[in-house]
C-alpha cells in the first residue's frame, strides 16, 4: 500500500527519494510527498496529490535540496486523497513524519493532543503520531527516547521514519506489523518500505524485527529492539538487480510479467527436485518431520493467493489423500476454528505482508496447529519470518497490481507441497518420479501457451464493449475460473464473475443472452463430457461461448461457439496452471482496448498491508 523512502548522505539525497518513490509505485497510492533539510537547517516540504510525475514537477517549479530527507507515496485510510491529508506531516519545531500502517487508538490520542494545544491540519491518524513525538520530546530532550515513548502507545500497526531540524545528522525509524528495511551505504544509509526502492544506491540491507527502533546516521546504525535491549540485526545482501523492476521491452509490466512465468516457474523448482524425487529440506529443515505427523491441511489466504489455495485442496485430498479447507484470511481470522489434530497451517501470499492472512498465522500459533508453512515471493518479508516452515515462489519483483507470475509460482509450490505430503501419506517412489516430472514440464507447457497471444488479442475485440462475463470451470478448473474472472474485472472493469460449471442451471443461467459472453476452461479430464453438457445449456440461450480447451476433448467452433486449442498433453496435474495463462492474456488485452491503467487500476494496491 503506502511507500516510505529516507536517506541520510553527503550528497543531494532528493534524487535518490524521487527515484525510491517511483520504484514503490506498484503498490498503489493517490498522493506523494518529500521533506528535506535544506542547507539554512530548515525543513523544506512539498507534497501532490496524484502520481509521483505531479511531485517531481512541483520540485522542478520549486527546486529543493538536502543532505536528509523522506518521502512517502499514500494509499487513503484515514482522510480523502488531498494534498493536506499528503505525507509527510509536521508538528512543531521542524518535526516532520511518514508513516505506513493504520492507528487504532488515534481518536483518544487526537482528543488529548487538541486538550494539550496541538492544532490539527489534517485527518490522517498520522499526524497524531508526530504530533505525540513532539509532545515526549518537550519533556525528554531527545528524539530517540521520544519515538520510543510514542510507539509504546500506538495501538495498530506502524512503520514510522522520522526526521527534525533539532537533529540534522539522523532519521530515526520504527516499525510494527509494518515493513521497514534499513540500506546500508558507505557514509550514507537508507530507510524503505521495500527494498526494490533502494536497489540503485545499495544492495546490502537490515530488516527490523517487529518493535524494533533504530537510528540512521550517515557512519552508522543502531537498533533497539521491543525490550530496549540494544540488538544486532544481520546485514544481508540482496541478489535483485536495480533494473530488475523496470519494464524493458514490454509495454506494461503486467504483460512482461506473464511473458516471465517460464522462467519464474522453473526457478521456483530449482534445487528442489532432483533424480526424479522432491526436496523437502526445502521447504526447512524440520519438513520430513512436520509433513510425516501431517493428517490435515488448512490454508489461509486472500485474493489470488486464495485461488491458488483453493486449486491445492482439489490435489492435496485426491493425490496426498489428505482434508484440506481453504479459507479467506479475513474471515478465517474472525471465529473460532476447531482445529483437528495435526493440522499444518499453509498461509499463501505474494507480499508476506498482507494484514489479513498476518493476523491469521498469529492466531493460528495459539490455536494448536502442528506446524505453520508459508509460500511466499518475498524472502524478507513478515510471515516468512513469522513461519516455521517456508517455500519462497522465487518470482521475482511483480510491479503489476494484477499477479500473474506470482500465480503460478504459487500454483507450483503447492504442487510441490502435494508431492511432500503426499510422499509421507500416499504415494510410492514411482508416483513421486511421475508427479515429479509432471511440474518440470510445466515451464515449457507454459512456454507453448504464450504462443497463443496474438490469437487473444484478437479475440480481445469482441470484449471492448461488453458490459458483463461469465467464467465456467469444474473440479480443479472452477478456482482458475474464479481466478480468470478477477483478472478481467480488476484491470478492464468489466463485471465478471464464475460459476461452478454445474451451478448454473442454479441462477447464473438467468443472466445468459447473446451479450453475455461466456468464458469457459475444458481441459480433457473426467468431467469433460459434464462441462459440454453445462455449455449446450448457454448455447440453448443464445450465449457466446469461448472455450479454452484441449486438443483432445471433440470440441470445435461453429456458430456462437469460439474454440481456442490449448497445448497437447496439458496433465490434470498441470492444468491449473497452464489454463491459467490465456486468461491473464485475456484480461491484458481487453484492458489495453478500453484504455485502463494497467498496471496500477483504480482503487486497488498491490500489497494490502491493512484490514
Amino acid at each position: 500500500m503506502c511507500g516510505i523512502v529516507g536517506a541520510i548522505a553527503e550528497r543531494d539525497v532528493v534524487p535518490i527519494l524521487i527515484e525510491g518513490l517511483r520504484r514503490l509505485e506498484y503498490r498503489g497510492y493517490d498522493s506523494a510527498g518529500v521533506a528535506v533539510l535544506g542547507p539554512n537547517g530548515h525543513l523544506s516540504r512539498l507534497r501532490a496529490v496524484g502520481k509521483v510525475r505531479k511531485l517531481q514537477d512541483s520540485l522542478e517549479e520549486t527546486p529543493t535540496e538536502g543532505k536528509l530527507g523522506i518521502a512517502h507515496t499514500r494509499w487513503a485510510t484515514h482522510g480523502v486523497p488531498s494534498e493536506r491529508n499528503a505525507h509527510p506531516h509536521i508538528s512543531r519545531d521542524g518535526l516532520a513524519i511518514v508513516h505506513n500502517g493504520i492507528i487504532e487508538n488515534h481518536d483518544e490520542l487526537r482528543d488529548e493532543l487538541i486538550r494539550l494545544g496541538y492544532v490539527f491540519t489534517s485527518e490522517t491518524d498520522t499526524e497524531v503520531i508526530v504530533h505525540r513525538i513532539h509532545f515526549h520530546k518537550q519533556k525528554l530532550n531527545d528524539i530517540f527516547r521520544s519515538v520510543r515513548a510514542t510507539v509504546a502507545e500506538l495501538e495498530g500497526a506502524y512503520a514510522l521514519a522520522i526526521v527534525s531540524e533539532d537533529n540534522p545528522d539522523s532519521i530515526i525509524v520504527a516499525r510494527a506489523g509494518c515493513p521497514v528495511v534499513i540500506g546500508i551505504g558507505q557514509g550514507e544509509n537508507f530507510v524503505a518500505s521495500d527494498v526494490a526502492a533502494l536497489l540503485p544506491v545499495t544492495r546490502n540491507f537490515i530488516f527490523l524485527e517487529e518493535g524494533d527502533v533504530a537510528e540512521l546516521r550517515r557512519d552508522g546504525v543502531r537498533v533497539i529492539d521491543a525490550e530496549g535491549n540494544s540488538a544486532q540485526r544481520p546485514v544481508r545482501i540482496s541478489s535483485l538487480s536495480a533494473d530488475a523492476a523496470e519494464k524493458g521491452e514490454f509495454a506494461h509490466f503486467m504483460l512482461k510479467e506473464i511473458f516471465e512465468q517460464p522462467r519464474a516457474i522453473a526457478q521456483t523448482l530449482e534445487e528442489r527436485v532432483a533424480g526424479g524425487k522432491l526436496l523437502e529440506a526445502a521447504f526447512g529443515p524440520l519438513a520430513s518431520e512436520i509433513f510425516s505427523r501431517t493428517e490435515a491441511v488448512q490454508i489461509v489466504a486472500c485474493g489470488t493467493s486464495f485461488h491458488a489455495g483453493a486449486v491445492a485442496k482439489y490435489y492435496i485430498e485426491q493425490i496426498a489423500r489428505l482434508p484440506c479447507w481453504v479459507e479467506i484470511a479475513s474471515e478465517y481470522r474472525y471465529r473460532s476454528p476447531v482445529v483437528p489434530k495435526n493440522t499444518l497451517f499453509v498461509t499463501i501470499s505474494q507480499s508476506g505482508e498482507t494484514a489479513d492472512t498476518l493476523a491469521a498465522l498469529r492466531m493460528a500459533k495459539q490455536s494448536g496447529y502442528l506446524s505453520s508453512l508459508a509460500i511466499c515471493n518475498v524472502p524478507e518479508s513478515s510471515l516468512v519470518r513469522e513461519s516455521e516452515l517456508v517455500l519462497l515462489t522465487r518470482a521475482g519483483p511483480e510491479i503489476g497490481v494484477a499477479s500473474t507470475k506470482a500465480f503460478t509460482t504459487q500454483l507450483v509450490a503447492l504442487g510441490m507441497l502435494v508431492v511432500a505430503l503426499a510422499k509421507f501419506n500416499a504415494a510410492d517412489a514411482e508416483r513421486e518420479r511421475g508427479l515429479v516430472q509432471r511440474l518440470l514440464e510445466i515451464p515449457g507447457l507454459v512456454e507453448k501457451t504464450l504462443q497463443l497471444d496474438g490469437i487473444i488479442k484478437e479475440l480481445a475485440k469482441r470484449f471492448a464493449d461488453k458490459h458483463h462475463a461469465l467464467f465456467l470451470g469444474r473440479g480443479q478448473m472452477y478456482p482458475i475460473a474464479m481466478e480468470g474472472a478477477l483478472k478481467l474485472k480488476e484491470i478492464s472493469y468489466i463485471h465478471a464473475e464464475a460459476y461452478a460449471a454445474g451451478e448454473l442451471k442454479h441462477g447464473p443461467l438467468a443472466l445468459v443472452d447473446a451479450d453475455m459472453p461466456v468464458i469457459t476452461i475444458a481441459p480433457n479430464n473426467d468431467l469433460l463430457e459434464k462441462l459440454k453438457s453445462n455449455l449446450q445449456e448457454v448455447r440453448a440461450r443464445g450465449g457466446e461461448l469461448i472455450v479454452f480447451a484441449d486438443p483432445d476433448s471433440g470440441m470445435q467452433s461453429s456458430e456462437g461457439v469460439t474454440v481456442i486449442t490449448m497445448p497437447k498433453h496439458v496433465s490434470h496435474f498441470q492444468a491449473s496452471a497452464v489454463y491459467s495463462i490465456p486468461l491473464q492474456l485475456l484480461a491484458y488485452h481487453c484492458a489495453i482496448l478500453r484504455g485502463t491503467d494497467v498496471d496500477q487500476p483504480r482503487n486497488l494496491a498491490k500489497s494490502v498491508t491493512v484490514e
